[in-house]
């Protein structure tokens, strides 16, 4: 009897694992300060908060049923709330939709957005999750690269100049994932004026844009424009067991992607979505929570960066982290951080190659650390072991 299986789809053809993901497994030993995950501390997620949620939310069996594909009525309706005062314009609810994390309302729309073949412009370095959305949708990726205020807008109107016509642009228009950067209010407008003259979709990744340091980030590009499709999620203000992200998209938007929501789980979790809504609705206390989860993350933020500029000298130029997890390093010595990794790691500190988010330009030269889990003082040995495995 043979013991060769049937072929699997063309689609996994050239998709690989998370560099990232695969670097986290490589560092879970205890004795390693890992710089590598993006995870939020879970030390500052509302354990006695969402407890309480819980409590609540399982005061009777029917709060145990299914719920609707597009998401549990009353959070629908706090999103709204909180988008509509985010945008400046009333948000309604439909217009609003749960998706399990942001991440899954990136992979539906994909579906709902791409051909196979259609043009998407990402930033570079890019969001490596967004790339295995994008190369499992058979989209054809163009990069357009960041500085100090976010994408080039220019070099994407340039691009559009020259006659491609992309089906969407992807934008993490704050505290960018990896290069830490935000977008600015300029930029912003231009990105979604041309969105609209050259009528392609605009995808907003907005996780991390609550977590501002000294100053909350510019209004969303979807303020500009419809055709700006904005996600977000409670994982980095709340916990990422919730699993609760959302998008705010025209109507015939969602309702694609609720179609496709039935074929894949038909809904979220109404119980965690009820949990979701308490915290969310609970405004007094959420500011006060998102205030200390800025205040610790602001801290350490600096005390990494400070390090690494004390340390290395001119040997590094790093981002400020004025918010959000990461803070992206460029040596200028012409270290490779890929080869540096493996003596990092002897050492006893991780970091992610700048390799794992390229595109079109290598980053050779480039790591993404990330200062949410570790206290100041634990960074401080961090920079140290990094110093010590280059030599």
């Amino acid at each position: 009897m043979s013991l060769a299986y049937p072929p699997l789809s063309s689609r996994l053809d050239g998709l690989q694992s998370s560099a990232i993901r695969d670097l986290l497994k490589l560092t879970a030993r205890g004795d390693i300060i890992s710089l590598a995950g993006g995870l939020p501390d879970p030390r500052l997620m509302p354990l006695d908060r969402i407890a309480a949620a819980t409590e609540a939310a399982l005061s009777e069996r029917a709060r145990l049923q299914y719920t609707e594909s597009a998401g549990w009525g009353p959070l629908l309706e706090v999103l709204a709330g909180r988008e509509s005062a985010r945008l400046g314009r009333p948000v309604p609810v439909e217009e609003v939709f749960v998706t399990h994390g942001s991440q899954q309302a990136l992979s539906l729309l994909a579906e709902v957005l791409l051909d196979p073949g259609a043009l998407v412009v990402v930033e570079d370095p890019a969001y490596v999750g967004a790339l295995q959305v994008f190369r499992a949708a058979g989209a054809r990726i163009v990069a357009v690269p960041l500085d100090a205020e976010g994408m080039r807008v220019d070099v994407l109107s340039d691009l559009l100049a020259r006659g491609e016509r992309p089906a969407l642009v992807h934008t993490v228009s704050n505290f960018h994932n990896p290069r830490g950067v935000t977008m600015s209010a300029q930029r912003r407008a231009g990105l979604a004026e041309l969105a609209a003259r050259h009528n392609f979709w605009v995808i907003e990744d907005d996780p991390y844009g609550e977590l501002w340091f000294d100053r909350p980030v510019p209004d969303p590009v979807a303020t500009y424009s419809r055709n700006v499709i904005r996600l977000s999620s409670a994982s980095k203000i709340l916990a990422p067991a919730l699993r609760a992200g959302w998008m705010v998209a025209p109507a015939a938007v969602c309702r694609g992607v609720e179609l496709l929501k039935q074929g894949a789980d038909l809904c979220g979790s109404a119980l965690t979505q009820q949990i979701t809504a308490d915290l969310l609705a609970d405004t007094e206390w959420l500011a006060a929570h998102v205030n200390t989860v800025r205040s610790s993350y602001g801290e350490r933020a600096k005390a990494l960066v400070t390090e690494l500029r004390t340390r290395f000298g001119d040997r590094i130029v790093s981002t400020d982290a004025a918010g959000g997890m990461f803070v992206w390093a460029d040596f200028t010595d012409g270290t490779d951080t890929a080869a540096l990794l493996p003596r990092a790691v002897e050492h006893g500190v991780a970091f992610v190659p700048g390799a794992a988010f390229a595109v079109s330009t290598d980053y050779r030269h480039s790591m993404r650390l990330c200062f949410t889990t570790d206290e100041p003082e634990t960074l401080a040995e961090a920079v140290d072991r990094l110093h010590r495995a280059i030599g």
